[in-house]
Formats: structure tokens, C-alpha cells, sequence
């Protein structure tokens, strides 16, 4: 079958990309580890030592940057429907973070401590039409913040990426209500055409 002009341009602009380059070079899994390392450099939310939590993990490269960064002292729990080849150091669980006992799992691997920083990378399946999608998407996106309501700490932070539309003041609303601070941020390596957008909230209230 005849690939799509659409899927042609994709591949096209995939095969041209830089940040795609640039990940095979630095032994980086996906172009999004660079969306990551920019958001950090300016915002400093990866130190020594911090506990994190990746949520919609897979390939990894969200994870293989986190765990450079916070080095051996720090820890790294990764989730994800899809599965992920090991990365030293990132404990790993494969599941559908939306059931109750994935999370379950998951939370046992945290062993009741509390995280200085959740990274939430997800996406949902695509169909095609924006309003499912963008349903879908800030359905994972409030899981996420739930999660934080319950495994962040005090005063620690989540990065999220989101699509800008249909819901997206109300989930701004949410954060606001939550974090001390919330920032949008749109790193380089997001590309312009793309609605995504990743909001920082910065200071967990008591």
C-alpha cells in the first residue's frame, strides 16, 4: 500500500530533523530527550539525589536524561503502557497507569516515599479527531496531577506536556490551585507546527 502524503512528509521531515540527528549521536532514545534537557537547563528541576517519577516513560529517553542527571544517589521510576528496554538505574513498570492496579504496582516500587519531581511526557492513541484526542489527552494529563496530589511532595514540581485547546485553561486552572507557580515553556525541539505545550508547576502548596 502507497504510504500517504501526510505520512510521506512525516518521514520526510523525521529522516531531515536534527534533534532526531542529534539523539542517534548522543545515544539519546527519541528527540523528546532534548525538549527535557532544555526545559531543565533553564528551569534547573533534575539535581543530585532527587527521587523522580516518569510517567508515560517509553522509549526512555525522558528517563535515560533524568537519571544522568540526578546521578547514582537519585532514583528514577519510569511507567509506561508501552514496553521499554532497561535502562541501568530506572526501575521500570509496564502497565496502563489509567487501571488501579498498575498503579498499585507502581507505587510500591516508591515504598511510601514521596517524589521531588514527576515528568509526565504522555499521549494519548491518536484517532485523528481533535476532540477525542484532546478528551483523551487531558484525561492522562489529570491522572498525572491526581498522582501528584498524592506521591509529590511539599514544594516539589511536575512538568506535563498538554495541547493547547479545548481544555486547556481549565487543567491551567487545576495547576494553579495546586502549585505555588505555573509556567508554560515550549522548548526548541517541540516542532512549531505542533499544538504541545509543557506546563510547569513549580512549589507543591502544603
Amino acid at each position: 500500500m502507497a504510504r500517504s502524503r501526510t505520512s510521506k512528509a512525516w518521514l520526510q521531515e523525521h529522516v531531515n530533523d536534527h534533534y532526531v540527528h542529534q539523539a542517534q549521536k548522543d545515544g539519546y532514545r527519541s528527540r523528546a530527550a532534548y525538549k527535557l534537557m532544555e526545559i531543565d537547563d533553564k528551569d534547573k528541576l533534575l539535581k543530585p539525589g532527587l527521587w523522580v517519577a516518569d510517567l508515560g516513560a517509553a522509549p526512555g529517553s525522558w528517563s535515560q536524561v533524568a537519571k544522568r542527571r540526578v546521578g547514582d544517589a537519585g532514583r528514577v521510576f519510569a511507567l509506561d503502557i508501552l514496553e521499554m528496554t532497561p535502562i541501568h538505574g530506572v526501575e521500570f513498570v509496564q502497565g496502563d497507569f489509567r487501571e488501579e492496579s498498575v498503579l498499585a504496582q507502581f507505587t510500591q516500587l516508591l515504598n511510601g516515599r514521596q517524589m521531588d519531581l514527576v515528568i509526565c511526557d504522555m499521549a494519548p492513541n491518536i484517532s485523528g479527531m481533535a476532540v477525542i484526542d484532546q478528551g483523551r489527552s487531558y484525561h492522562l494529563c489529570e491522572l498525572a496531577l491526581e498522582f501528584c496530589t498524592d506521591h509529590l511532595k511539599p514544594g516539589g514540581h511536575f512538568l506535563v506536556k498538554t495541547f493547547q485547546g479545548s481544555g486547556y485553561n481549565e487543567y491551567l486552572q487545576q495547576m494553579r490551585a495546586m502549585f505555588a507557580s505555573v509556567l508554560s515553556r515550549k522548548p526548541a525541539a517541540s516542532r512549531d507546527r505542533s499544538s504541545e505545550i509543557y506546563l510547569l508547576g513549580k512549589g507543591k502548596k502544603p
